[in-house]
């Protein structure tokens, strides 16, 4: 008989084994297994508020001192973001310039006397610049490569994803974009100084990096993932205020770009954030203005004002402006799928090689843009100086407009040179710049446009930080400025500007790739400071972002994807419309915690290998694994390391015998329970049927996970054999109030409660037979009572139904058997 039992499960077994993909596959029966881009598994974050017995037990010993104390706290912690971020700001922003001012003053004194000595000594540089960045990034902070958006939308999104927010990437983010950038790679420093600002504020709401001895204690206030979502908000708007100086666009872009969840209150200290950041920067430069930043000159932040610029339009200019849209959003859309596919490839064929391809392949890049940079304007014949601007041309370094490369006469200047010897924000003021038609000659626009078009593709995801606005903004002013040169030769008008043109481009470009709409368009005003050309810049960018979508994703959604990072859009899927909440579930049932050991434990009697165990563990990941309430320890560890779930339903009998869902223990808090063994009892009953006391033991602080780290692993905690023959009630500290959702609601309504909620979990149980109460607004307005005990509902109801609708509520009404865990997409949950 029991050889026939072990038969039948070796037999079984092995048929599991053949159905389930080797680990290069990455799925298990069409579970996919979240890896990001450094092969790291991603979780979800915990935004929803625990409330157990210790989280209830701490509300209730904070008093409203405590509650003005947290509100001044996260108040301070805004104000310290605002002038960190506007600090690393400054500090890239200048060392930026005056690299690139010191490597152009010395390249142009150079080739004074030899072009090819000239032109070695600018190679070097560009690859001592480009090697420290990639070095940097490959050796020290894997985190900080690219722009870093993708991430930070998903820890916004709610996932977790190791590393983006450490210490050391926030070093190696500011340094690295210094040598990208300062190396003239087609790259831009926006991107990577939004990742910047959610580095700063994540560190901040933590007190510090403990790993490296940098911690505040009086800083360490807010340990919850709510929390710090918040301050990390505050951080990307920080970011995009601190890299354009545009404080509304930069709360915009984290409203419509980077974040899921959005209240008021956030909006208040987002605002203030980024209007700190505006005061720092604005100092600074005043500061710089002085002359004591070296060969900052007036650029290095972005502000190109064109106030100066073109004040009216005529109606039948709207045609070449809706013509720069479309092609906006063409070259746009181009570019994402081109930046897709060859990402793609250099993600699975080349980086697999190891760092040192990752260094070889940024060097090249560098060496072959550097190449191109110096060689292009030997193509093109210098030009006369216009007789309007005596200082024509410039000296090279520091102001940039107007550049003699090699030309023969000193009151001449090379117009292709005027673009590609500039730092980006120099060479887009020359674009953006009124009262200079007839500055840039056609070829060289159009030259300059399809290489350094070019260049961006082929340097976005290389191992080094990298953003894409700037980029965006060079691609789009180029062919933006060929469309107002013929619209200034067609017209005949004299107030037309070929600068208003090579804006629109920008937008449009932007609209195209990004598909960025409101934010862009407050951010493009901003930088131009121009507010006349808004209802333009709103047309060509409603226009680009509409061709663009009818091609594909925007850029940070498609990169989203390809790092492995399942984003929850704001919009479910059309086919969740025909699904139901069980149909999500797909296969999953219900299995007790006795019937999983029993499981493990007859794998081990059929003496299969140890590969099959492993795979077979992951077959669990179909399963919704419950626990009694009274467990005992070694059933816990049993099955923490039988499977990876996250969050597992907590069950009870009745007297009638009946199954009962009490609420949700997280595997965080599992954990916990098991390290401190402060919770453990040898009796196998409840001895405190309320659980109060138990939480008393234990702060709630004590459940939060780390930021950016793994936590407590189930490897790290060694229990006696004592230990494990005692018992755990999970009572006092698993989640009484899950969200549960009835099995027949459709998918569409389950997603955007599960996104706007930002859920981790959520029931799916039987339609409930029994009503306990109902719920509409009048109950959920409070009027303030000094005696908080004693709330008062404002219900225009009689006095009596109030009275039967509230002794409803406390009626003890029978809870519905679990049918399934609705998890985040298909990570474990």
């Amino acid at each position: 008989m029991l050889s026939n039992q072990l038969h039948n499960g070796m037999e079984t077994a092995k048929l599991l084994w053949s159905r389930i993909p080797s680990s290069e596959d990455g799925e298990v029966d069409g579970v996919s297994m979240l890896r990001t881009g450094n092969g790291n598994t991603a979780e979800s974050l915990d935004y929803e508020v625990i409330e157990n017995q210790a989280y209830r037990y701490e509300q209730a010993q904070r008093g409203k001192l405590y509650v003005g104390y947290q509100v001044v706290v996260k108040w301070f912690l805004a104000l310290l973001i605002g002038i960190g971020t506007g600090l690393a700001a400054v500090f890239i922003n200048i060392s930026v310039e005056n690299f690139a001012g010191w490597k152009f003053s010395l390249t142009f004194s150079i080739i004074q006397r030899s072009y090819f000595a000239g032109f070695v000594i600018y190679v070097l540089i560009n690859l001592v610049l480009v090697f420290s960045s990639v070095y940097i990034v490959t050796h020290f902070a894997p985190a900080a490569a690219g722009s870093g958006i993708p991430e930070i939308k998903g820890y916004l999104n709610g996932l977790d994803i190791p590393g983006i927010l450490l210490f050391r990437t926030l070093i190696g983010k500011i340094f690295g974009s210094i040598g990208s950038v300062g190396g003239g790679l087609a790259l831009g420093k926006e991107g990577p100084l939004v990742h910047t600002g959610a580095c700063i504020a994540s560190l901040l709401g933590q007190g510090g990096s403990t790993k490296y001895h940098l911690s505040l204690r009086w800083l360490q206030v807010f340990k919850s993932d709510r929390d710090r979502r918040d301050l990390v908000t505050c951080g990307c708007a920080a970011g995009v205020a601190a890299a354009f100086r545009a404080p509304v666009g930069g709360v915009l872009f984290a409203l419509e770009e980077v974040t899921s969840w959005w209240r008021s209150q956030l909006m208040w200290r987002v605002f203030f954030t980024s209007a700190v950041v505006a005061v720092v920067v604005r100092t600074a430069m005043g500061w710089c203005k002085s002359g004591k930043c070296g060969h900052f000159g007036s650029g290095g932040f972005i502000i190109w004002d064109t106030s100066d610029g073109q004040e009216d339009y005529s109606f039948g200019e709207l045609l070449p402006m809706a013509v720069i849209g479309v092609i906006g959003g063409l070259l746009g859309a181009l570019f994402n799928q081109l930046t897709l596919h060859i990402t793609y490839w250099r993600r699975n064929y080349l980086h697999k090689n190891g760092n040192r391809v990752k260094i070889i392949e940024a060097c090249l890049i560098s060496v072959i843009t550097s190449a191109i940079s110096f060689g292009l304007p030997l193509l093109r014949k210098c030009n006369p100086c216009p007789e309007s601007d005596p200082e024509c041309p410039r000296p090279p370094g520091m102001y940039g407009n107007y550049v003699n490369f090699y030309c023969g006469k000193d009151k001449e200047y090379n117009d292709l040179a005027t673009i590609f010897f500039n730092t980006q924000d120099d060479a887009i003021r020359n674009l953006f710049s009124a009262k200079t038609i007839h500055e840039f000659s056609a070829q060289s626009l159009l030259t300059f446009l399809v290489m350094f078009y070019t260049l961006a593709v082929v340097t976005f995801g290389t191992a080094v930080p990298a953003g894409q606005f700037v980029p965006g903004i060079m691609i789009g002013s180029t062919y933006g400025r060929l469309v107002g040169m013929f619209v200034v030769n067609f017209y005949k008008k004299p107030n037309v500007e070929e600068g208003t043109y090579a804006l629109l481009g920008a937008a449009s470009f932007l609209g195209g790739s990004m598909r960025m709409t409101v934010s862009l368009c407050v951010i493009m005003v901003e930088i131009t400071n121009n507010l006349k050309l808004l209802p333009l810049i709103m047309l060509v960018l409603l226009i680009s972002k509409a061709v663009g979508d009818a091609f594909n994703e925007g850029l940070y959604e498609q990169q989203a994807r390809l790092r492995g990072i399942p984003l929850l859009e704001s919009r479910p899927k059309y086919q969740m419309r025909n699904m139901k909440a069980k149909e999500a579930c797909g296969n999953q049932k219900v299995i007790s915690m006795k019937r999983l050991i029993f499981l493990s434990v007859f794998q081990r009697v059929a003496a299969l290998e140890t590969r099959v165990i492993t795979q077979y563990k992951h077959v669990l990941i179909l399963t919704v694994v419950s626990f009694p309430r009274i467990v005992k320890v070694a059933d816990v560890v049993s099955i923490l390391q039988s499977n990876i779930h996250n969050g597992f339903p907590v069950i009870d009998h009745t007297r009638n015998g009946e199954t009962l869902v009490i609420g949700l223990v997280l595997r965080s808090h599992l954990l916990v329970l098991l390290q401190s063994k402060v919770d453990f009892q040898h009796s196998p009953l409840p001895c405190d049927p309320t659980g109060v006391s138990k939480s008393i033991r234990h702060n709630f602080s004590e459940f939060v996970k780390p930021v950016s780290s793994k936590g407590i692993s189930i490897e790290d905690i060694h229990l006696s054999s004592d230990d494990l023959e005692m018992y755990i009630d999970l009572a006092p500290f698993l989640n009484p109030s899950p969200y549960v959702v009835p099995e027949d609601m459709s998918l569409t309504k389950v997603y955007n409660l599960f996104r706007q909620l930002g859920l981790r979990h959520i029931f799916v149980v039987p339609r409930a037979s029994r009503v306990v109460g109902l719920i509409t607004r009048k109950d959920l307005l409070i009027e303030d009572s000094e005696d908080s005990a004693n709330v008062e509902l404002q219900s225009t109801s009689v006095r009596g139904h109030r009275q039967y609708r509230m002794i409803s509520r406390n009626v003890d009404v029978e809870r519905p058997l679990l049918n399934g865990l609705l998890v985040q997409d298909h990570m474990p949950g």
